[in-house]
């Protein structure tokens, strides 16, 4: 896409106009400077407020120090050429008087803005401190001794007149062009909030009140000046509130140098009383006006973070999932979140009408009043998981979080806050999770195919199991079965008639094995395991002959096993723990008897004699 001819002629020209901007800022500083000259006039100032220096100031306070050459340059020959427009005469002169008021405002510019990028603030009071004791009434003191020196070798006159009528002078027009300069500068007088159309009286009132207070000496209405200034001030902000001050420092100044106005009559006491008195009177009206500004900013100060802190307050309520409750210790409500009306099925003003137990489980309410008493007394508060009724009559988890309230000048605490979250699907997550991980832990200890004990499970059995016999000297038995002739079994019926038969051994076991401390447990391909705590040797042997009847009695068909179905060998043993020995000895006794079973001809159970270390065969068919 090709921009048309006017397109390019404007973006041109307003690089054109972007690039030298800076010249129309020469330019504005040159116009306000020798208008501020040309209606004093360089020599004619003694007892006025003299305003160049002030307007100078503000634009070396808001421009880069890089372009304070330009600006210096431009504000003094302002003021040259305004001095020669006046009195053409007395350009040598005016080239003096122009060099030390540019360096007034140069001095005071280096001493208020340290850093480049420092802009002034006069709404601060650290900053106004330092505008008045370096810009106001230093840098002046400065400059004045230095041109009482050089008016007293040059016109052989008083230096201490020239000291006083330049300190006064300069001291008072920076005071009062600076603040009002900047304020210009930075806002271009904007009006913040309201307009003329609203408030076009002030402007008028103060026009007319000026006017009337000092064209004529018969009613003194000065004092009416000041709650017109005030009222500017509230307004529209200070740069206004400076700029009628100015207004009305330089109309009173005119009317006084004529001799007209409140100030004229002490003129018979001192030619130089009627500027000084009007001096004063509007020192004082500066130093209302910055007092009442800095005390404004600090209000809208605390009004915006008053603002921000609602604001944010309204956005936590607001958007949590969480019930925030304020109540006092006797459970009455006094606020309740927004977001209440999504909990539960209560809405904020039912939850307000309610107190703070009245919706707690019978069984969780004695836990929440000792908590509350802990807060009573100075406690810090604490999370308490109970259930809380709902609308439908229905106990649902929450997990609350008490905390207490103190009061913020006494610290003495005052109630409670309550933050309240619904936790009933985490709860029934734990729920679901500890059921998981027990299943997980019975899947751990289960032998899948029999539905019984593993061998993990036989083995924490069997430590526990010889702890306990150890602490109380008590019999532990054990018996070790194992399938007769099983590989041939899976040989001629395949391995899922194989894996029927195990479970038939394990039923057969479980059957007879009923004690609830007793252990049945898989070890093996076809070998079990049973864990018989307080039982003697007579005992174990009884139920392995028991075990062998009741697997015999199901006469599961096994034709190579000479019995003609299947059957089983059952090493047993009893031992009584002690120390120094190990469980591992009991799986070696039971073992070596199993041996012996199958040695002397399989299906029948022996037992292990401790005196003789040798087998007996107990039982066989």
């Amino acid at each position: 896409m090709i921009a048309s001819p006017s397109l390019r002629s404007g973006s041109k020209t307003f690089r054109l106009l972007r690039r030298w901007r800076f010249v129309l800022g020469y330019g504005n500083c040159f116009a306000a400077v020798f208008a501020a000259t040309v209606s004093i006039g360089l020599e004619d100032s003694e007892g006025l407020m003299w305003f160049a220096n002030g307007l100078l100031l503000a634009y070396l306070l808001l421009i880069p120090r890089w372009r304070w050459r330009g600006y210096i340059a431009s504000a003094f020959l302002a003021m040259l050429f305004g001095g020669i427009a006046v009195h053409p005469e007395r350009w040598r002169t005016g080239v003096v008087l122009s060099l030390l008021n540019v360096l007034e405002a140069l001095i005071a510019a280096q001493l208020l803005r340290r850093r480049s990028a420092q802009l002034p603030r006069f709404a601060d009071n650290r900053y106004l401190l330092r505008f008045t004791a370096l810009g106001v009434l230093l840098t002046p003191a400065m400059v004045a001794i230095l041109f009482a020196a050089i008016y007293s070798q040059w016109m052989h006159l008083s230096p201490w007149h020239a000291l006083i009528t330049w300190f006064i002078c300069d001291t008072l027009g920076i005071a009062v062009a600076t603040p009002a300069m900047v304020g210009l500068l930075q806002s271009g007088l904007k009006l913040p909030g309201c307009g003329w159309r609203s408030h076009w009286f002030c402007p008028l009132a103060i026009i007319a009140v000026t006017y009337f207070s000092f064209s004529q000496t018969r009613l003194p209405v000065l004092f009416l000046l000041y709650p017109l200034v005030a009222l500017v001030l509230f307004r529209f902000g200070l740069a206004w509130a400076t700029l009628s001050t100015l207004f009305i420092a330089a109309l009173g100044g005119w009317f006084t140098v004529r001799g007209q106005g409140p100030f004229a009559k002490m003129a018979i006491f001192s030619p130089i009383a009627p500027p000084v008195l009007l001096q004063l009177f509007l020192a004082s009206g500066i130093f209302m006006m910055y007092v009442a500004s800095s005390v404004m900013d600090a209000l809208k100060a605390s009004e915006r973070r008053l603002r921000e802190i609602a604001y944010l307050h309204e956005l936590v309520t607001e958007n949590t999932r969480d019930v925030i409750i304020l109540a006092d210790f006797d459970g009455q409500r006094s606020y309740v979140s927004n977001s209440a009306s999504d909990w539960a099925g209560w809405n904020r003003e039912e939850l307000l009408g309610l107190k703070s137990l009245d919706l707690v489980h019978p069984q969780d309410r004695p836990r929440a009043e000792s908590i509350f008493q802990s807060l009573r007394v100075g406690g810090q508060g604490s999370l308490l998981e109970c259930r809380m009724r709902n609308k439908r009559g229905m106990y649902v988890w929450v997990e609350a979080n008490i905390r207490p309230v103190h009061d913020p000048l006494t610290g003495v605490t005052i109630g409670i806050l309550n933050i309240v979250r619904d936790i009933s699907e985490r709860r029934q997550a734990e729920h679901d999770l500890k059921r998981a991980n027990a299943a997980l832990e019975a899947l751990a200890i289960t032998d899948p195919l029999t539905g019984i004990a593993n061998r993990r499970r036989f083995d924490q059995c069997m430590a526990r199991e010889w702890r306990r016999g150890m602490r109380e000297h008590g019999r532990l038995s054990l018996l070790l079965l194992d399938a007769d002739w099983f590989k041939s079994y899976n040989d001629t019926y395949g391995h899922i008639r194989g894996d029927s038969c195990l479970k038939q051994i394990a039923e057969a076991a479980q059957d007879v094995v009923t004690r609830p401390g007793d252990l049945i447990a898989r070890i093996g391909g076809e070998e079990f395991a049973v864990i018989l705590p307080n039982t003697t040797a007579h005992g174990a042997a009884e139920v392995a002959n028991q075990i062998c009847t009741e697997l015999r009695r199901r006469r599961l068909s096994h034709s190579t096993n000479p019995a003609g179905f299947v059957t089983i060998s059952i090493g047993c043993t009893t031992i009584v723990p002690a120390l120094g020995q190990h469980s591992s000895i009991l799986m070696q006794q039971a073992d070596d008897a199993l041996y012996a079973a199958k040695h002397a001809g399989r299906n029948q159970v022996c037992s292990y004699q401790e005196e003789t270390c040798a087998t007996t065969v107990l039982a066989a068919s």
